[in-house]
């Protein structure tokens, strides 16, 4: 589960509902400083609940209550790692919709990962085999070392892998494997029964 010392993120579409405003005019406020927020190294643009919520009192605009709890630390986090953007695209759009009542958070290679998931602590990871400077494996070795505080479910979606890093992702705890071919919805799927799971440790 995310403490409630860690900050959870909006992107500019939710922003823009909130403040009844286009995405657009929310990436110039964060541009021009007058809403504090910060780019992923994906290139998107997030606010942190508490920063907007200051934002829109400071403004006069109404703070949604679901707002207030979620700068509480209500909401847990799922990183989505995959290279290929219109995969990611997809799968984040079939996340929202599905209304998990979480935060996602994209990475386009296995450092960004790195840095993402070290600074969310989510509670699931949805991770593509073949990335462009990490596989799986070494993202998994990488987030295992000591020292790393690592709570979070890994799920694994390939196009194919190598018998011998299936049973190395095994060995390090991965229960889930995917394979792309069976669609966008069962990563939905594998990623609600990860958080029931979570549920009920």
């Amino acid at each position: 589960m995310i403490s409630p010392s860690i900050k959870n993120y909006w992107g500019t579409q939710r922003v823009a509902r909130v403040c009844q405003v286009s995405p657009a005019t929310v990436a110039s406020w964060i541009d021009a400083g007058h809403l504090k927020g910060h780019k992923t190294p994906t290139g998107r643009r997030r606010v942190a609940s508490a920063d907007l919520v200051e934002f829109l009192r400071t403004h006069g605009m109404a703070v949604p209550p679901d707002l207030v709890a979620r700068g509480r630390g209500a909401r847990e986090a799922v990183v989505v790692v995959e290279d290929d953007p219109s995969y990611r695209r997809g799968l984040v759009r079939m996340l929202d919709a599905a209304q998990l009542d979480l935060d996602v958070v994209e990475a386009g290679n296995g450092m960004d990962a790195l840095l993402e998931i070290g600074r969310v602590q989510p509670s699931v990871i949805v991770l593509d085999y073949r990335l462009p400077d990490l596989n799986a494996v070494q993202v998994v070795e990488r987030l295992m070392e000591p020292g790393r505080q690592l709570d979070a479910d890994i799920l694994i979606v390939t196009g194919g892998m190598p018998a011998e890093a299936q049973a190395q992702l095994r060995a390090v705890g991965v229960r889930t494997i995917l394979n792309k071919v069976d669609g966008l919805p069962a990563v939905v799927d594998a990623v609600q029964e990860a958080l029931r799971r979570r549920k009920v440790a």
